[in-house]
């Protein structure tokens, strides 16, 4: 995504059709051999099976609504902190299902809470709403034809990273679960974010705005889910997920280069901060590729922005680039931080010059609970099918999903939406104007989240522990 959250799932791609080898080699089942792993997926209570059913069957029930207000959504896309239309449509529909529903969260973001017939912990789920400035390619009859101003420049607006499918999945979860509320035993609680793409500039927005603004002050859950569609490598329907750090964080680098004004024909006369630049950002990329050490983690430094100069003969007091900086691990994102600005500093004094350097943290790692991912994954089997569901390599696209996980333990899913027999060559990742989910992933989405929420409620499998903060 583009700043905050480049939520694509694109590269979420399976290690094997082993999960529970994987989570074992990290350490996730210690001792625990495979004669057990078999007896715990094959110890499914006879209830939790009716309660599957009944799940599958709303479900169904739900799945042209889910169709339609996806497609409304996609045909009228909103941008960050702007999901005016898009929160009435959620809120007007969590009311008439009797929920408790709060409005304004965040800005526009809505968050409903269902109360079980017994009583019970919270559990949470989570959808984002934004949209991005993309003009769309896709030639559907529900194509989005919006345009806006985004950071003064007119542009289309694009589901087109498949928010207006997380939404309505939710929604339709929602449904599900409400209808089988004196089953529950406890409460789901239900947060539809804005702006998890990013605020527009100057505002705060997203998960760390909801949580700043104390979302969960009056109400704290056990267990955050959320999930993410993507199309590669994974076809519809598809489920993948990753202990620990799955997702890499996210931050803003801002340089600011100082020089001196003056004729472009006198560079001598002044201090050119355009070639300083140049080299600054060719020094900037050996901090990854020389200085660090990559068999331990990956990370990721970019110059996406590069702005100076108004006039082709006169060279400017400054110039401003902006990039992002990707990692996994916390001290390596410090080793990072800090290399960049020695870099910058000392290429800028070298000539006379100042270079400001400062980070803005858009997300945290995306960090799933490895307890959690354990006790959840016999769910993830039972919706999707046990040779449907696969461990994903870490990606560096990142999601503001991780500061709930700061808070509380949690599991991001990923949700293939690729269409069947599709060429990798022909598919159009997120992000992209020709970005195209098949829809027979709704129902999977919508089961995977009800599902999730029910069997965390019903107690299956072993507790999750705290938070932990693991990334890798």
């Amino acid at each position: 995504m583009a700043q905050a959250g480049d939520c694509s799932a694109a590269d979420h791609e399976g290690e094997g059709s082993d999960v529970r080898g994987v989570l074992r080699g990290r350490g996730v089942w210690p001792g625990l051999g495979m004669v057990a792993v078999v007896g715990v997926l094959a110890a499914v209570p006879a209830g939790a099976q009716a309660t599957a059913a009944e799940v599958d069957r709303r479900a169904r029930l739900v799945e042209p609504k889910v169709v339609a207000w996806r497609r409304d959504l996609h045909e009228h896309p909103e941008l960050g902190n702007g999901e005016v239309r898009t929160a009435k449509l959620v809120a007007d529909h969590l009311r008439s299902l009797g929920l408790d529903v709060r409005t304004g969260v965040a800005k526009t973001g809505v968050v409903a809470t269902l109360r079980g017939g017994r009583p019970g912990p919270t559990v949470a789920l989570r959808a984002d709403m934004d949209a991005l400035p993309v003009a769309e390619q896709v030639d559907v009859p529900f194509r989005s034809k919006v345009r806006t101003t985004f950071n003064g420049q007119e542009v289309g607006v694009m589901h087109a990273c498949g928010h207006d499918l997380h939404t309505a999945m939710l929604m339709g979860a929602a449904e599900v679960l409400a209808g089988m509320r004196a089953q529950l035993p406890g409460s789901v609680q239900f947060i539809f974010q804005p702006a998890e793409e990013g605020p527009p500039q100057g505002e705060e927005g997203g998960a760390k705005l909801m949580l700043k603004e104390g979302i969960w002050a009056r109400e704290k859950p056990a267990a955050i889910f959320g999930l993410h569609v993507g199309v590669l490598p994974n076809p519809v329907g598809h489920l993948s997920y990753r202990p620990l750090g799955a997702m890499a964080s996210a931050d803003v680098m801002r340089v600011v280069v100082r020089g001196r004004q003056t004729h472009g024909a006198a560079p001598w006369a002044g201090v050119d901060p355009i070639v300083l630049s140049a080299q600054i950002i060719l020094g900037l990329q050996t901090i990854v590729s020389r200085q660090s050490d990559l068999t331990s983690s990956p990370a990721v430094v970019t110059v996406g922005s590069l702005h100076g100069g108004i006039r082709q003969n006169i060279i400017p007091d400054s110039v401003v680039m902006l990039g992002t900086v990707r990692t996994f691990d916390m001290a390596m994102r410090d080793d990072i931080h800090a290399r960049i600005k020695r870099t910058a500093e000392m290429i800028a004094g070298s000539a006379g010059a100042t270079a400001e350097v400062s980070f803005v943290n858009n997300a945290p790692v995306t960090s799933n609970d490895p307890a959690l991912a354990e006790r959840m994954l016999p769910t993830l089997e039972r919706v999707a099918g046990k040779g449907n569901v696969s461990v994903a390599k870490q990606t560096t696209t990142a999601e503001d999903f991780g500061f709930f996980q700061e808070q509380v333990p949690g599991l991001f899913v990923f949700l293939g939406v690729a269409p069947k027999g599709a060429k990798p060559a022909d598919i159009a990742p997120n992000h992209s104007p020709r970005f195209y989910a098949d829809e027979g992933a709704l129902p999977v989405g919508v089961r995977t989240l009800a599902q999730l929420a029910v069997d965390f409620l019903g107690g299956q499998g072993a507790k999750p522990r705290p938070a932990s903060g693991g990334t890798q």
